[in-house]
Parts: C-alpha cells; sequence; structure tokens
C-alpha cells in the first residue's frame, strides 16, 4: 500500500487492486484534488493485465459525503460568483463517473458507512456494491436548496424511478437492507462490506478477462438501445467473443470436463 498521505491508497493481491479513499477528516469527500487522485488510480489500472476486478472502498466514517462543499463555497468570492468552478467540478465528477462504468474491469463499491449525495452517485456508478449493515445511503441536496442532479443520473439508471426520485426528493437516507431491496447495492455483508466485496471480486477475478471486458462494455451499451439495436449489437459481441481465444479455451475446457487456463 501507498503512503497514507495519498488522497486515495492502493493495495493489490491477486487479480484485485482495492482503491481506498483516505481523506477521512473531510469524510472523503470529492474535492477536484480527490477527483483527480481517484481518476489517475483508474487510468494506471486500465490497461493492467494482471487486475482483473477493482474494489472501491473508504477509511473513516464516511464511504464519500459528495462534493466539497466548503471547497466549492471558497470560489463564491471569484469574479464570476463561482461559475467557472463550479462547471469544472461538475464537469471533473461526471467525468471520473463515465470512466468507471468505461473500465474494461468490474468496479465494486464496498460501503460500510454513509455515502451521500455525489458520495451515493459514486456507488451508483460501479457495476456493483457491496454494503456493510451499517451503510446508509442519500441524496439530501434539497436539504439544502441543491438538487442533487447529477446523481440522479446514476441513481435513476440503477434504481426503479420512483424509488430514485423518493431519494431525491425527501434527502432521507435509506439503510442497507432498503438499498439491497431497491437494487442500489447487490448485497448485504453481515462480516462487512470490504469482506463481501472481496470475496465477490474473487469470484469474478477466476473467470475469463476477455469475456468479462466483452461483457461489460456490451451490457451498457445495448441498455440505451432500442430492442432490435440491442439484440444486433450484442449478437455481433457474443460472435466476437466468440473468436476469442479464452473462448474458445473455455468451450474446450468445459467439454474436456476440465478446469480452464484463460490467456
Amino acid at each position: 500500500m501507498t503512503g497514507s498521505n495519498e488522497f486515495v491508497l492502493q493495495e493489490e493481491a491477486g487479480h484485485v487492486a482495492r482503491l481506498t479513499l483516505n481523506r477521512p477528516a473531510s469524510r472523503n469527500a470529492l474535492s477536484v484534488a480527490m477527483l483527480a487522485a481517484l481518476s489517475q488510480r483508474l487510468d494506471g489500472l486500465e490497461k493492467r493485465g494482471d487486475i482483473r476486478v477493482v474494489v472501491l472502498q473508504a477509511e473513516g466514517p464516511a464511504f464519500c459525503a459528495g462534493h466539497d462543499l466548503k471547497e466549492l463555497t471558497a470560489h463564491r468570492s471569484d469574479a464570476d460568483g463561482g461559475r467557472g468552478f463550479f462547471e469544472e467540478t461538475m464537469r471533473a465528477c461526471s467525468a471520473l463517473m463515465q470512466k468507471i462504468v468505461a473500465l474494461p474491469k468490474p468496479v465494486i463499491a464496498a460501503v460500510d458507512e454513509i455515502a451521500t449525495a455525489a458520495g451515493c452517485q459514486l456507488v451508483a456508478s460501479c457495476d456493483l456494491a457491496v454494503a456493510g449493515p451499517n451503510a446508509r445511503f442519500c441524496t439530501p441536496g434539497v436539504d439544502i436548496g441543491l438538487f442533487c442532479s447529477t446523481p440522479a443520473v446514476a441513481l435513476s439508471r440503477n434504481v426503479a424511478p420512483k424509488h430514485a426520485l423518493e431519494m431525491l426528493l425527501t434527502g432521507f437516507p435509506i439503510g442497507a437492507e432498503a438499498a439491497l431491496r431497491i437494487g442500489l447495492v447487490n448485497r448485504v455483508s453481515q462480516d462487512g462490506a470490504r469482506t463481501g466485496a472481496r470475496a465477490l471480486a474473487e469470484l469474478i477475478a477466476a473467470k475469463s478477462p476477455a469475456a468479462i471486458r466483452f461483457g461489460k462494455k456490451a451490457f451498457y451499451a445495448q441498455r440505451e438501445k432500442p430492442l432490435a439495436e440491442a439484440y444486433d449489437l450484442a449478437s455481433a459481441v457474443m460472435a466476437e467473443n466468440m473468436l476469442a481465444a479464452d473462448a474458445k479455451e473455455g468451450i474446450a475446457a468445459f467439454l474436456e470436463k476440465r478446469e480452464p487456463n484463460w490467456s
């Protein structure tokens, strides 16, 4: 693990990389520096063939408290009233969320604490999420006159519209079991989110890396298309996937009743 002064720590075990938000004093708020640090970590992992799954976790009493309101407020004295800095921050945050989706390997959020506003957006942007029993999630922008419009993008793509709007319109926090019920998280680990996320990551890391890359990209691409176009895209991906070495090996291993040896 890197030095403790880093915004985002990185630790690796086997084919799994664990990224830890490391600004507990600020509740891991998404300052410009935090956004840049997490983005850089993801860039570094993107082409790493030895890393197949990424787990995102956090130190301290909060997984992530969303945008750094003190940092944003400090720019109200700018000549433009802060507009330029606000736009820059929102663009950087939106780019990070899209980078997680575009990363050619699964990202699992491990949430033992509270995730609020853009922190909840961060959880929703991850491909999978594991909550500890004490985890909580909310989008409380309405409480301070700031509707969570960008968190709504990720949230509305994970849960049913009425559940998303209830969170957005009330700002009320939901617990781990409620988050599981509405589909914001995949599972609740009574042993803690890190333990549950590690087990899930290792399960996925044992699969074909090539198949995972094909599958994640196709999943998000087809989801936004009409039914016929989605099937056209998925069919083309399946055909391309069949030509990959891992598919040839995996099918042969299945027919020969042996374990596959992924390339």
